[in-house]
């Protein structure tokens, strides 16, 4: 049976090269589409791109709409349909203007790769996010155990990802000399930091209630004054594991490498909300509890700014088109809020003022 086609497979090269040095798109995003080219060629067999029929691609819709996820027993998602089809859409779109594929191809083929209107609207719908309160993250740093060296570590891990919000692949790659405990700030240097999109900026800590900032600057001394790490050893480093007696792996401490990728992170996560009896969350779900903080806590449009910086974005929208959606709960409060207050109060219109200048900033740039 046919696994692959060459011809197919140098096309792609070049196209993943487009992504990331044209496009400058991160490496989840190339494998997801990569991954949506894949499962098109092996609905075709494999058969070279230049063969491309518009049913082929009608026959694919079809196909990949019958398909059961093989975790949840279920027809796939809207939402897989729909970022799949558009992979390939921009994919095929892209294939059109390509040396020997231009008399093969047109531009509008790559449209047939689409769902209805209806199914679009299913697929973008934003459904609310269980997203970790404050006060919830403070509960399970509580119960966390503090016995180890590793055990503290987990601890510091979480508490760090509340006080600066900083993602978990740039988590991995932090060096002790890009946190400034005296200063309250975390220096995310792409030249070094696996950031988003490679972009370099500052975070100086949220203000959140609790130790946090304390487990984490202990963390650091620990480290410095115990394990006596440098300014180039990792801020969380990974596990080390030894042979024990009956020669199984065992955890012993810790090492003085960085992890590779971030599963380690996710599974730290995931086991310390168990242990505290509640659902899972996520590293980048803290991002989320911290740009619903922002919306508590910031009152004027330059705060909302400062507070968008800090997360790594540019544009306050981002922030809160991304991260700040406010919760049903917190939309029954506001609203019948609203409707206590008399209509043309300066405290109503000093704060549409300031929403419009909000809006008014994140729509024409910075």
């Amino acid at each position: 049976m046919r696994t692959h086609s060459p011809e197919n497979e140098r096309i792609k090269r070049a196209y993943f090269t487009y992504l990331k040095e044209a496009r400058r798109l991160s490496e989840p995003t190339i494998d997801a589409a990569a991954a949506a080219i894949s499962r098109f060629e092996a609905y075709t067999k494999y058969r070279d791109f230049k063969s491309f029929h518009i049913q082929k691609a009608v026959g694919f819709k079809r196909k990949l709409a019958e398909q059961i996820n093989r975790r949840t027993g279920q027809p796939l998602s809207k939402q897989t349909l729909y970022a799949t089809l558009r992979a390939l859409r921009a994919f095929f779109h892209w294939l059109a203007g390509q040396s020997g594929y231009r008399s093969r191809l047109a531009y509008a083929d790559a449209d047939y790769f689409n769902l209805s209107d209806k199914e679009t609207r299913i697929a973008k719908a934003s459904s609310e996010k269980v997203v970790p309160t404050v006060e919830q993250i403070l509960h399970v740093l509580s119960r966390m155990p503090t016995a180890t060296e590793i055990d503290r570590r987990n601890q510091a891990l979480i508490a760090f990802t509340l006080l600066t919000g900083a993602r978990d692949g740039a988590i991995v790659s932090l060096k002790l000399k890009h946190l400034d405990i005296a200063e309250g700030k975390l220096v995310q240097d792409a030249r070094e930091v696996k950031t988003k999109f490679s972009k370099s900026f500052t975070t100086w800590f949220f203000p959140v209630p609790g130790e946090v900032q304390k487990i984490v600057a202990d963390w650091v001394a620990f480290l410095e004054t115990h394990k006596l790490f440098g300014p180039t050893d990792p801020l969380f480093p990974k596990t080390r594991v030894e042979r024990d007696d009956h020669h199984a792996f065992r955890a012993v401490g810790l090492s003085r490498a960085h992890w590779s990728n971030a599963t380690p992170v996710r599974t730290i996560f995931k086991e310390a909300f168990e242990h505290a009896g509640l659902p899972y969350a996520n590293p980048h779900s803290f991002r989320n509890t911290l740009a619903q903080l922002g919306q508590r806590v910031c009152r004027m449009p330059e705060d909302f700014k400062a507070w968008s910086q800090n997360l790594g974005h540019e544009k306050v929208m981002t922030t809160f088109s991304s991260y700040g959606q406010v919760p049903d709960e917190r939309q029954r409060d506001l609203m019948r809020g609203l409707a206590r207050k008399p209509e043309g109060t300066a405290e109503n219109e000093r704060l549409v003022s300031e929403l419009l200048r909000v809006l008014e900033t994140a729509k024409y740039g910075d």
